[in-house]
Order: structure tokens, then C-alpha cells, then sequence
């Protein structure tokens, strides 16, 4: 069997580490010769998800099934890719776009009474003050499509911040107005669904974000909201016909959910489950896009974080690694990306009898290797 990935980042190359103890290959749609996935071994096709003619080719190069690394590739490429492909696209380009698109997102899941929060569209000035005269300053402004890690999100306290964020944005075409939800935490729900029906959801994650980036993620024994939260996403995926791996970020508010995003892939939130878990979420997104028998996503520990790996100053250098290697309980896993600042470069995954005693493995091996949040 051979699944192709639309992206070779470091998703991809999860998904083709998960593959090889599954004697599945993996093929990544990708330009570059160096991205993770090609790195780590996989087969690169080339090409570029910004071309549907190269979407095409890829879907009839040999490959049983196409899925996705990213976002990136527009919708209407996705249709078309659909149309013609010979072999399944998973998810579904309708399904996908829910991800992509949080207009399409709000509209369709608060229709089918799903809790999101109050939103409006947004062109101009006049509708975003419109929006905040109804429900009150701060207000939240997103980009409809293409964004992530923090990107195209902009926490606006007056008028004026507004303005600026139009003014930056092409008047604010393409934006979505919410309102700023009084937040006591963020959870994020793994669940995996195969075409046939079968669906099942990990213990839901404790999530920090700093800068609308993840940082740290804590699996644990659930709270009875969380385990509310799993199953919502259970009842999710079976409603829009999930096939592989979905992320359903939630905000907690006073006992109760509030959906903030869907991301329809792999997902930075769901890396704890590789350490941790009977099935973690690479190997379970191929068991889904494949049609094959979901596996037991029940953890194995008490506790487990991850501490995402950022860019420092400087490149990590031998001691450093051999600082974070040192770490007891805590296992690396590095993209093989060139260092930037604040650039994702990897993400720790520690264990422990406790939260605390996870988070502290866990970031202490993130400081070796010079990351500036751990």
C-alpha cells in the first residue's frame, strides 16, 4: 500500500515513520528536495499542492489513497483533484474545507448546533464596530483562510487597533469577526474516523499557546467536561464524514465548550500521543485513510506532556543535545529543519508518575536544546 502526502513538512514525515513498521510507503507532493519528509526517507514526488496540475499527477503516479500534510492547497484545486483522481482523496475536499475555511466552519457546525462563538463576516470599519456594539471590545479579527501558528489571528481592544489591522489586511477582505471568549482553558480532542464508520477519539489535551502558538500539551486523566469534549468529537467526525485524523480545539468556559477551531490532519496537539498512547495519531491517520481497523488510542502512562522545540537565538550544538538526550524519560523528536528563531523545529514528549514531574522532563529537554519557551 502506498499513501500519498500532499506536503513533505514534518507532518509527513510522522506519517512515514508511522508507515514503515506497517510496511506501508509513503510519497510526498513537495518542491523541495531537502523537506523533513524526503530527509527522513520517504519518496518525493515533484511538485507543488499550488498546482492542480501537479495535484493530478501526483493522485495518478501510483500512490492508493492521497491525504494531506497542510492546509494549503485551494479548494477549488481540491474539487477539481477529486473529480478526476482514480484513487481516494481523504478527507474529502468537502470536508477538508472546514478546516480551511472558518467562515464555512462557523456557518455549518453552528447550523447543525454545534457551540461556536458569536461571529460576523466582516468588510470594513463600519461592520467591525457594528459587530463590537453588539458584543462589546475586545473583539477577535481572523483571517477566513490561511491561518496558523498565530498568524492571521488579531486580539483587537478598540477602534483604532481595528483600523490597522484593516488597513494591513486589504480593507479586511477575507476576515471574520468573534467575539473574545472568557476562556478558563484550552483542550484539544484527537479523533480518527475510517471511511467505513468506525470512529474513536484519544483522552483529550490540555493545551498552552503563546503567541497563537502551541507550546505545551498535557495528557492526563480527564476532567468530565473533557470527557464531554471527546465525545463531541466522536459525534463530529461521523457528521462530516472524517476519513483519517481530525484536531477539534475547544475553549472551556465555565464548565462549558466552545468549539475554536478543526484542523482535518495530524495535528501539533496530538504529538503527545506518540510517547504515550497504544496507537498515536500517525500511525492511526493511516490506518483511517486506508479503510483499515482503527487501533486502541487508550494512554499508557499517568501523564504525559509535550514542549514544542522552537528556534533559540543559535543552532543547537553537540553538548546541547547531548544535554536534552540526557533527560530521563523524555524522548526528541526533531524535524530536521534549518534553524531560525521562533521557527517549530521539533517537540519533546516526556512521562511521568505526575503532570509536574512530566512538564518539568519535558521542558528541561526543550532549555537544553535552546528553545525560548519550555
Amino acid at each position: 500500500m502506498v499513501v500519498g502526502v500532499v506536503g513533505g513538512g514534518q507532518l509527513a514525515q510522522m506519517l512515514h515513520q508511522a508507515a514503515i513498521g506497517l510496511g506501508i510507503r509513503v510519497v510526498v507532493l513537495d518542491p523541495d528536495p531537502r523537506c523533513p519528509a524526503a530527509l527522513a526517507g520517504a519518496r518525493r514526488f515533484d511538485g507543488t499542492w499550488t498546482s492542480r496540475d501537479d495535484l493530478i499527477a501526483f493522485a495518478r503516479s501510483g500512490v492508493d489513497v492521497v491525504t494531506f500534510d497542510h492546509e494549503l492547497s485551494a479548494p477549488d484545486d481540491l474539487r477539481a483533484l477529486e473529480a478526476v483522481a482514480p484513487v481516494p482523496i481523504r478527507p474529502a475536499p468537502a470536508t477538508k474545507l472546514l478546516g480551511q475555511d472558518k467562515l464555512h466552519q462557523r456557518r455549518t457546525l453552528s447550523a447543525q448546533g454545534v457551540p461556536v462563538p458569536a461571529y460576523a463576516p466582516v468588510a470594513d470599519m463600519a461592520e467591525v464596530e457594528a459587530f463590537a456594539a453588539t458584543h462589546g471590545w475586545p473583539v477577535v479579527l481572523k483571517a477566513i483562510r490561511g491561518g496558523y501558528d498565530g498568524r492571521g489571528v488579531w486580539i483587537v481592544r478598540d477602534a483604532a487597533q481595528a483600523a490597522e489591522v484593516l488597513a494591513d489586511t486589504a480593507g479586511g477582505a477575507g476576515l471574520l469577526a468573534e467575539e473574545l471568549v472568557d476562556i478558563a482553558r484550552e483542550i484539544s480532542v484527537m479523533v480518527a474516523r475510517r471511511p467505513s464508520g468506525q470512529a474513536r477519539a484519544w483522552t483529550a489535551m490540555r493545551t498552552t499557546q503563546v503567541d497563537g502558538i502551541c507550546t505545551e500539551v498535557i495528557l492526563a486523566a480527564p476532567s468530565p467536561v473533557e470527557d464531554a469534549a471527546a465525545e463531541l468529537a466522536v459525534e463530529l467526525a461521523e457528521r462530516i464524514e472524517l476519513a483519517g485524523v481530525m484536531a477539534v480545539e475547544l475553549f472551556v468556559t465555565d464548565g462549558a465548550l466552545v468549539l475554536n477551531e478543526l484542523a482535518c490532519r495530524p495535528h501539533n496537539s496530538g504529538h503527545v500521543t506518540m510517547d504515550s498512547c497504544v496507537t498515536d495519531q500517525f500511525e492511526q491517520h493511516l490506518r483511517a485513510v486506508l479503510d483499515l481497523p482503527l487501533g486502541d488510542p487508550a494512554p499508557t502512562v499517568p501523564a504525559a506532556v509535550m514542549v514544542n522545540v522552537l528556534g533559540g537565538p543559535a543552532p543547537w550544538g553537540a553538548a546541547g543535545l547531548g544535554a536534552a538526550l540526557d533527560v530521563e524519560d523524555a524522548t526528541l523528536h526533531l524535524y530536521g529543519k534549518g534553524h531560525r528563531p521562533g521557527r517549530k523545529l521539533g517537540h519533546v514528549n516526556a512521562i511521568g508518575a505526575t503532570v509536574d514531574q512530566a512538564r518539568e522532563r519535558a521542558r528541561r529537554a526543550a532549555l537544553a536544546l535552546g528553545s525560548p519557551v519550555g
